[in-house]
């Protein structure tokens, strides 16, 4: 009893640093994209910056490069501006890195929306240390947005990346 006790502790503490590491990096990549909040997106690249090194599996282990995302993901900026009339290159995007704001956190709504669902997520396996393929898994199960118009400009299967993830936590433990 006392060794489950200190057990979940240890994995909860695990659990907020990685937390803490996930948003640090997500508001860094938006910074650096000259963006002063983070989106999903910026947390998916977070997460394959994690140590755990899952997120970064899963995209290796469905043949897809997890260092082009970040790329991919200028690229359906670029896309989003020339829908609307807007020629990129006359666009100062992200050539300046933002600088960080001083309130507590602020983030875009999608990456609101996959943080809350990331804690539910996590409320159903609690025994599972939280990974970046976690994040992946949470990220990649929105059918709209910058992340979804993203993998499928890189040709990434949102159910692969799914089915991925599985694979890859399947015989995870702590």
């Amino acid at each position: 009893m006392l060794f489950s006790f200190v057990r979940r502790i240890i994995l909860r503490m695990r659990d907020i640093r990685t937390v803490k590491e996930l948003c640090l990096g997500a508001e860094r990549h938006a910074h650096e994209n000259g963006e002063d909040v983070p989106g999903a997106e910026h947390f998916l690249l977070a997460a394959i910056d994690l140590p755990d090194g899952s997120a970064r599996r899963v995209f290796e282990r469905i043949g897809a490069n997890p260092d082009e995302l970040g790329n991919a993901i200028k690229k359906q900026y670029n896309e989003a501006l020339k829908s609307i009339g807007i020629d990129p290159s006359r666009v100062d995007v992200g050539s300046e890195a933002a600088l960080p704001r001083r309130v507590l956190y602020d983030s875009k709504p999608s990456a609101q929306s996959l943080m809350k669902d990331l804690v539910e997520h996590k409320r159903k396996d609690k025994d599972v240390p939280l990974l970046g393929a976690h994040v992946v898994d949470v990220a990649v199960s929105k059918e709209q947005g910058v992340v979804a118009r993203t993998l499928k400009a890189m040709g990434v299967s949102q159910a692969a990346l799914k089915s991925a993830v599985k694979e890859e936590l399947k015989n995870y433990s702590v």
